[in-house]
């Protein structure tokens, strides 16, 4: 593995962070910023900005205007773009429209493509990914879904409920998981103002960085034609992982730009207040708690490398994709809870940033797999003698 950054996309680093800087980061205290996440209006100030800057939606293909990075190319900008809780909003990479826009690029059809992802990687549009349901539904164990869709003629009609359903309210359309009468699992897209869908409610989370935040979203006979399944019928497990694989990474390559926006924050801290006649940093408490938030964040961005070098090589990944979830997004919450510590009461305050990503970054555990389901599947491909 070559670790060095060609010219161009350390160009590419240093434009998306000075972006960060000038435009996204002086919006933080702004009053759209809401408990479930930036309003409307931010987000599509923050989408006009991207855009101006040249720095829209950088995974997406030249053929829909993005910028047709790799996964390794991803890896640099997206860091740069978690600095800040709204940094990926801005660039219009933030879950899951991340991820749905990977996996339309890579299983609709070209019609669907045109008439959803094309509005979706132009930031004109917002999506959801409907999957997740309450008990005793799909959770951790997708094969637990419970979400029908029954044939009637050229249509489906889809009934069930969905929860924790990111950016369900605001959507413009949903990728929903459905099981047809076989017991097969199939992926279906729909337009979100039709009747049958009903977004119940939105859930009061621990964190506030994802536009239109969490919901529970309910299909009643909603009615797909047939052309709008996604790939082919009975294939939806398959093809959550198309999306999934990458989407955990991704979300790595994000939290881990908070991550060292925490850090940095505790540092200067650190460097500036006094307490025992000298400063925090030459304190060897505080002093080797930020060394290991280096030695944190370095494992985890050599394990973000890793894992989006696999995927370039065209492999799917799952395994390493795990791991890195696990080694990632626990790494990432000792940064931020060590930062936390040594802001003392300003780490619990909204004085700085890093109470907010504290927040935002404990769902990271859970999100896309719990650590816990993670290690079962890495311990069965063990058991099973697969190398890892």
């Amino acid at each position: 593995m070559n670790f060095d950054i060609p010219a161009p996309l350390r160009e590419l680093q240093q434009r998306t962070r000075r972006f960060i800087a000038d435009e996204v980061i002086p919006l933080e205290n702004d009053a759209r910023c809401t408990p479930h996440g930036p309003s409307e209006s931010l987000r599509a100030e923050l989408i006009a900005r991207a855009a101006a800057a040249g720095l829209l939606a950088p995974h997406v293909s030249g053929q829909f205007g993005g910028l047709g990075l790799d996964h390794r190319g991803k890896a640099i900008v997206f860091e740069e773009a978690g600095y800040s809780p709204l940094g990926p909003v801005a660039l219009n990479i933030m879950a899951p429209d991340e991820g749905n826009m990977h996996l339309l690029e890579a299983v609709a059809t070209p019609a669907q493509q045109e008439r959803w992802l094309r509005p979706l990687a132009a930031g004109r549009t917002r999506s959801c990914f409907c999957m997740t349901e309450p008990d005793p539904g799909a959770g951790s164990d997708p094969g637990m879904l419970q979400t029908q869709a029954v044939r009637d003629g050229d249509d489906y009609l889809i009934t069930g409920r969905k929860w924790f359903i990111t950016g369900a309210d605001g959507a413009a359309f949903a990728i929903i998981m459905a099981r047809l009468e076989d017991g097969r699992a199939t992926m279906f897209l729909a337009d979100m103002d039709q009747p049958g869908i009903t977004v119940e409610r939105s859930m009061d989370t621990l964190d506030s960085c994802f536009p239109g935040g969490h919901g529970v979203v309910r299909f009643d006979a909603l009615r797909v034609p047939a052309a709008d399944v996604l790939g082919a019928p009975g294939e939806g497990f398959k093809y959550a992982q198309v999306r999934l694989s990458p989407a955990r990474l991704t979300h790595c390559m994000r939290w881990l730009g908070a991550a060292r926006r925490a850090h940095d924050t505790a540092v200067a801290y650190a460097r500036r207040r006094h307490a025992f006649g000298k400063p925090l940093a030459e304190h060897e408490g505080v002093g080797f708690g930020l060394a290991d938030n280096e030695m944190d964040m370095h494992i985890t961005r050599l394990s973000v490398w890793h894992t989006a070098w696999v995927l370039d090589q065209g492999h799917l990944g799952t395994a390493e994709s795990s791991m890195c979830k696990v080694i990632a997004s626990e790494a990432i919450w000792r940064v931020v809870d060590r930062s936390v510590q040594f802001l003392g009461g300003q780490g619990v305050t909204g004085e700085t940033v890093v109470a907010r990503i504290f927040a935002d970054v404990r769902a990271f555990r859970i999100y896309d797999g719990p650590s816990e389901v993670h290690r079962w599947s890495l311990a069965k491909r063990i058991f099973k003698g697969g190398a890892t």
